[in-house]
């Protein structure tokens, strides 16, 4: 067995792989009891809201947290489904403007940009996300940014912040992740925006 195996990242795949399949089956539940018209009124809208949001979490998750896999491409149409299922619960406004499908690597780094922008932005704002040839650019815009010094000053220099907590640990998988891909990670910060290039 080789002492480089990355115990953390099976464990989330592991995770969101489990329970994908149950969650997705609770949608498809919802989706046939609303075809009865036997269930009608907020309550199963806000069971359906919640549902999908948290298959979106999920894939959103098994991507960021789980193993890169080099070789293994995600197509744009289900890039657009994890962004567009977590859109009615968030507070920012995300522009995927990346065509055609990317390697799950490189989608890694961009989605856990997006949930280290997402810290950053408890009062909403954009993001947009393009690509030109290889260099990624995101982009989050906000009028009340707050972005933290001790998550955001160690990026800016390739560096793992110090002391994470839970919620905050994609912080320190952004810049892991970018030396693994041989991508240093640039950061650019104004009062309102955040621009990171990889």
């Amino acid at each position: 067995m080789s002492h480089n195996t990355d115990f953390a990242a099976l464990v989330g795949s592991r995770i969101c792989h489990d329970l994908i399949s149950p969650v997705g089956a609770i949608g498809n539940g919802l989706e046939l009891i609303a075809l009865t018209g036997d269930a009608k009124g907020p309550e199963m809208e806000m069971i359906s809201d919640s549902v999908h949001n948290a298959n979106a979490r999920i894939r959103l998750f098994r991507v960021a947290f789980g193993q890169p896999g080099d070789s293994q491409m995600v197509g744009e149409a289900e890039i657009q489904s994890i962004v567009q299922g977590l859109a009615p619960s968030s507070r920012v406004s995300t522009y995927w403007e990346v065509e055609g499908a990317v390697s799950r690597s490189e989608l890694r780094l961009a989605f856990l940009t997006l949930m280290c922008f997402d810290t950053a932005m408890p009062f909403g704002g954009t993001v947009t996300v393009t690509k030109q040839g290889e260099k990624w650019l995101l982009l989050a815009e906000s009028e009340k940014l707050r972005a933290e010094d001790a998550l955001w000053d160690p990026i800016s220099k390739g560096d793992i912040p110090e002391e994470l907590v839970p919620a905050k640990v994609q912080f320190g998988l952004l810049p892991q992740g970018a030396i693994l891909l041989g991508r240093p990670l640039g950061l650019q910060r104004t009062e309102m925006s955040l621009e990171v290039r990889f």
